[in-house]
C-alpha cells in the first residue's frame, strides 16, 4: 500500500511540474479601423442609438406587433434555431464533463477448457487435478487525463463559444425576420393604397366617360373622343384586379412567413397613418460589435477557432493519465464475493508523448490556424458589411424623404390640374385629351407617391435591423 501512495504522490507531483510548464493562454484581439460616423450620417445624433428600442416600443401597429410575435414563435427558421441552441447546450455539457473522470464497471466469468495434451491441460491437471479453470471478476475502473496543457480548457472554450454563436444566431434570424415581417406589412399597405387610388381614378374616368358620351349625343364631338376615353377607363380598371392579385400573393408570404397556412390578414389604418421614429439616431461604428448579433455571431467564430487551435496545439504534448481499479476477484464461484479475501486493487500512471502520427496531429494544427485566420477575415467583412448596411440606409432614408417630397407637390399640383382640365373641358375651353392626359398624370404621380412613402418605411426598418434591431446588450 506505501508503494501505491508514493506511485500517486509522483504522479500528483508530475502533473504539477508539467502544469507549469504550460504554454500562455493567446487573448482574443482583433484589431479593427472603424470610422468615426457613418457615411452619409454626419448630422446624425449620435449619442442615442435607434438599435436600442426594443421592437414592441418601435413597431407601434397593433396587427403588425401580432403578425411579428407570430412570426417568432411559429417560423420555422426560428424553431430549427431553438433546436441548434438544444444541440449546443448539450454538446456543452458534454464539453463540461471532459474534466471528470471515466468509471466503468465490468463484471466477467470465464471458464477455459484446455487440450489435455497441451502445456496448459497437463499443468492443470497435475496441480489443480482439474481439466478446466474458471475466473470471476467484479471491478471497478477509474481512468482520468490530467488537462496539463489545456487541451479539455480549451474544448470547453470552443464548445462554449459555439454555444453562444448558436444564440446569437437565434438574434440574427428574429431581427431579420422583423425587418422581413415589417417589411412585407408595408408592402401590403401600399397595395391596399394603389388598389384605393386605381378605384378612385377608374370612378373619375367614368364620371369623364359619362360627360363625353353626353356631349357625344349632342354632336359636340366625334366617336373618337368616345372611344379613347372608354380606353382610358379600361385601362384604369385592368390595374384593379392586378393590385387584387398583389394583395392576396403578399398575404399568403406574409403568412408563410409566420410559420401559418394563407389567410386573409385584417388591415387597420393605411399607408400614411404608419408612425415610426421620426428622429433617426444610429449612434457610431463600434457600437455594432455589442449589438449586432451577426457579428457578435462572427466573432465568436474567432474565437471557437482560437480555441481549437489551442486544443490542437495541446495534442502534440504529452498526456498525464492515471487510472485505478479494484474489486473482487476468485477461481470459484463459490469464492467471487469471499471478502475481503477475494479484493484486489491497482493504481497505474503513464505519461505519452506523441511521436510518430503520420503528421496528423500537425497537419490539424496547421488546419486549425488557417481556421483561425479565415474567421478573423470572416469577422472583419461582417463588420464591414455591418457599417455599409448602415450607411446604406441612412442615405436611402435623406434621399427618399428629398423625393418624397418633390412627388408630394408634384401630385397636389396634378390633383388641381385635373379639376381644372374638368371644368374648361365641361365649358369646351379643353378637349378631351387634355383631360386624359391630366387623369393618367395624377395617377402615376399618386401611384409614385405611394411607393416613395413604401420605400421610405422600409429604409427605416432596414435601418433598425443594421444597427442591431433592440439586441443591445450594453
Amino acid at each position: 500500500m506505501n508503494t501505491k501512495i508514493k506511485l500517486i504522490v509522483l504522479l500528483f507531483l508530475s502533473s504539477l511540474f508539467l502544469m507549469a510548464c504550460q504554454t500562455k493562454r493567446i487573448e482574443n484581439k482583433v484589431s479593427l479601423v472603424l470610422p468615426e460616423h457613418y457615411r452619409g450620417g454626419d448630422n446624425i445624433d449620435s449619442t442615442t442609438n435607434m438599435g436600442d428600442i426594443p421592437w414592441r416600443d418601435f413597431f407601434r401597429d397593433d396587427v403588425l406587433a401580432t403578425l411579428i410575435d407570430t412570426a417568432i414563435r411559429q417560423n420555422i427558421d426560428m424553431q430549427l434555431a431553438v433546436k441548434n441552441i438544444e444541440a449546443s447546450q448539450l454538446m456543452l455539457r458534454q464539453a463540461k464533463a471532459a474534466y471528470l473522470p471515466t468509471l466503468q464497471l465490468q463484471i466477467n466469468a470465464n471458464s477455459t477448457n484446455p487440450s489435455n495434451n497441451s502445456l496448459n491441460g497437463l499443468s492443470l491437471g497435475e496441480f489443480l487435478k482439474q481439466n478446466h479453470i474458471e475466473d470471476y471478476t467484479t471491478a471497478l475502473s477509474l481512468s482520468w487525463e490530467a488537462d496539463i496543457w489545456g487541451k479539455i480548457r480549451h474544448q470547453k472554450a470552443a464548445a462554449l463559444a459555439s454555444y453562444l454563436q448558436t444564440e446569437e444566431a437565434k438574434r440574427a434570424i428574429q431581427t431579420q425576420l422583423v425587418a422581413q415581417v415589417a417589411q412585407g406589412y408595408y408592402q401590403l399597405l401600399m397595395l391596399y393604397q394603389l388598389h384605393q387610388i386605381a378605384v378612385q381614378n377608374h370612378d373619375l374616368s367614368d364620371s369623364t366617360l359619362r360627360i363625353v358620351q353626353h356631349q357625344y349625343e349632342v354632336g359636340d364631338i366625334s366617336l373618337l373622343a368616345v372611344e379613347q376615353v372608354a380606353a382610358q377607363k379600361l385601362a384604369a380598371a385592368s390595374l384593379i384586379p392586378d393590385f387584387e392579385q398583389q394583395i392576396q400573393i403578399q398575404e399568403n408570404a406574409i403568412s408563410i412567413l409566420s410559420g401559418k397556412l394563407p389567410e386573409k390578414i385584417q388591415m387597420k389604418g393605411n399607408l400614411n397613418e404608419v408612425i415610426l421614429p421620426t428622429q433617426v439616431s444610429s449612434g457610431v461604428p463600434a457600437q455594432l460589435l455589442n449589438r449586432r448579433p451577426d457579428v457578435k455571431q462572427a466573432e465568436l467564430a474567432v474565437t471557437t477557432a482560437q480555441a481549437n487551435q489551442h486544443a490542437a496545439r495541446a495534442k502534440m504534448y504529452p498526456s498525464l493519465i492515471i487510472s485505478a481499479e479494484a474489486g473482487v476477484n476468485a477461481f470459484k464461484a463459490s469464492n467471487w464475493f469471499n471478502i475481503p479475501a477475494s479484493l484486489f486493487g491497482a493504481v497505474t500512471g503513464s505519461i505519452t508523448q506523441p511521436i510518430l502520427q503520420r503528421k496528423q496531429l500537425k497537419t490539424q494544427y496547421e488546419l486549425a490556424i488557417i481556421e483561425q485566420e479565415k474567421s478573423i477575415i470572416v469577422f472583419r467583412q461582417s463588420v464591414v458589411n455591418a457599417v455599409g448596411e448602415v450607411s446604406d440606409a441612412l442615405v436611402s432614408i435623406d434621399k427618399l424623404k428629398e423625393k418624397q417630397d418633390i412627388a408630394s407637390d408634384r401630385t397636389n399640383r396634378l390633383r388641381n390640374a385635373i379639376q381644372h382640365a374638368n371644368l374648361l373641358f365641361e365649358t369646351g375651353m379643353a378637349n378631351y385629351l387634355e383631360v386624359i392626359t391630366a387623369q393618367s398624370n395624377v395617377l402615376q404621380s399618386e401611384l409614385e407617391l405611394a411607393q416613395l412613402k413604401k420605400a421610405e418605411l422600409v429604409a427605416v426598418v432596414n435601418l433598425y435591423r443594421s444597427l442591431g434591431g433592440g439586441w443591445s446588450t450594453k
